[in-house]
């Protein structure tokens, strides 16, 4: 049996500590906040309740295996349901596509939407999306980063090299299979699931929509805040130890390899094996000694592109909206104008800035737990937008910013159909800023490192660090973000330590 300290109680972190403490090992979960959750927050006021981080489960699957894993049934902890329609698209030119939750019922409402044709170019692309799947899932996703011998194995295949095209961009293969241009728009938001920009980030992306897709996209009743709280008591049911308003202040080593952990207060926590669920360029830059193999994971890390992170609005509404999704995402006319601005690309080169007319996202679930009457809505807004960096980028600190830009965001959507300004009993501002402090994440990068660049993925830390007997998992960590590689990452892990 290995004493364990997992840093960090978000998703990542308490899903391996859940699978560590079933395989026999003592656990101590040690989080800097008050609850536990992470990135899968939760905010509550007068009523009106709000996730603040994923508001989609998409791949359950992990979450059931999960739960397999520590004895228990996802659907006995959590009322998961299955979204139909998924989400309701509105183009720039006010064209409405309401996307279906079931595969199957997808190319017809393309085509209604559309135009004749759409739903058979957007199934050809799926169809290749699936093969890249088949032959990504199993090596990239749910294994070890291995770097070289990843690739080589690939390359023993040159029908699978084809398929995966690791030269090619998600833009790239939108245009090679999807003519009807809002296809292309449609397919292009999905980079944004990593954190990237289309043009640069690699075609295997397109695995992200398929997935979506094929296996559904899921709701938690009640929020999904309640799966974090799932996890987490069956982490304490098998004998983990969960301690919030903890912050660890370094990462302890005795002959170089790990020992344990230093709180910021001078507690020491011995410990075997050190899990971090942290932000990876903070613990290599903060917690952990400066030293040689340190250096070589920051050096990795300042190759790749950081993420995107977000600007989000909780409004606390009156009224109720008729025939809204669960779901909706309201299109700019200029995407690339925002994938400039975001990533300090093309007319903004060099310096990123928020973006003047963002795609904007609205999470607005009807689920009584999260209003105080039936006569209210509580929406969460999310909008793409660079992270805080006030040397060389955005200061999200700086005076009056996040106000004026969240009257922009309430103009613009306003513009695309959706006027609620004068249903706004309330509204609570969430800067890139906010989410550095509230999470640990450097500059509120959702992510970590995006996927910008066919090497990206193995620019991001492997699960196994240099450091004998430490740990990563989280979404700066392979295999990335999201709930599902979130939760792969765990898997990961657990199996890399082993059974006590």
């Amino acid at each position: 049996m290995a004493r364990v300290v997992v840093v960090g109680a978000g998703l990542g972190g308490l899903s391996a500590a859940a699978r560590l403490a079933a395989l026999g090992h003592a656990v101590t979960v040690l989080e800097q906040a008050p609850e536990v959750g992470g990135k899968l927050g939760w905010f509550s006021r007068d009523g009106h309740s709000f996730d603040t981080g994923p508001s989609l489960v998409t791949l359950p699957q992990v979450q059931r295996d999960l739960f397999a894993a520590t004895g228990a049934r996802l659907e006995d902890a959590v009322d998961l349901v299955r979204l139909d329609p998924a989400v309701g698209y509105r183009f720039a030119d006010g064209t409405a596509l309401s996307m279906p939750g079931r595969l199957d019922a997808v190319p017809a409402a393309l085509d209604d939407a559309l135009g004749a044709g759409a739903g058979r170019q957007w199934s050809a692309l799926l169809d290749r999306a699936a093969a890249m799947w088949r032959i990504s899932e199993q090596p990239f996703l749910r294994t070890p980063l291995e770097g070289a011998a990843t690739l080589a194995r690939l390359a023993r295949r040159p029908g699978d090299v084809r398929a995966i095209a690791p030269w090619q961009s998600l833009r790239g293969l939108g245009e090679q299979y999807l003519r009807h241009p809002h296809l292309r728009t449609l397919l292009d938001r999905y980079a944004t699931y990593s954190g990237s920009d289309p043009r640069r980030a690699p075609a295997v992306l397109a695995t992200v929509p398929y997935a979506e897709q094929a296996f559904g996209s899921w709701y938690v009743r009640g929020g999904l805040h309640r799966l974090a709280l799932a996890v987490l008591e069956r982490a304490v049911a098998h004998g983990a130890v969960v301690r919030t308003g903890c912050t660890v202040g370094r990462v302890l080593l005795d002959g170089g390899r790990v020992a344990g952990v230093e709180l910021t207060d001078g507690e020491r926590v011995a410990a075997d094996v050190v899990v971090s669920g942290v932000d990876a360029a903070a613990l290599h830059t903060d917690l952990l000694p400066d030293d040689r193999r340190t250096r070589t994971a920051r050096r990795d890390l300042g190759r790749a592109t950081p993420s995107l992170s977000g600007f989000v609005l909780l409004l606390a509404l009156r009224g109720r909206t008729p025939g809204l999704a669960h779901h909706t995402v309201l299109f700019p006319d200029d995407y690339d104008a925002e994938f400039d601005a975001v990533f300090g690309a093309g007319r903004h080169a060099g310096r990123p800035v928020p973006v003047a007319d963002p795609t904007v996202y609205v999470s607005a679930p009807d689920d009584p737990a999260l209003v105080p009457d039936g006569d209210s809505e509580s929406w969460f807004v999310l909008v793409n937008a660079p992270r805080h960096d006030p040397g060389g980028g955005v200061d999200w600190n700086s005076p009056g910013l996040a106000e004026r830009y969240a009257d922009r965001v309430l103009e613009v959507m306003a513009g695309r159909g959706h006027d609620v300004r004068d249903r706004v009993r309330w509204r609570v501002v969430r800067t890139p800023a906010d989410l550095a402090r509230d999470t640990g994440s450097v500059g509120g990068s959702i992510y970590g490192t995006s996927s910008n660049g066919s090497r990206a993925a193995f620019l991001r830390p492997a699960n196994a660090s240099k450091v004998p007997g430490l740990f990563l998992v989280g979404g700066s960590a392979h295999p990335g973000g999201g709930l599902p590689l979130v939760g792969l990452s765990a898997q990961i892990v657990a199996g890399l330590v082993g059974p006590a």
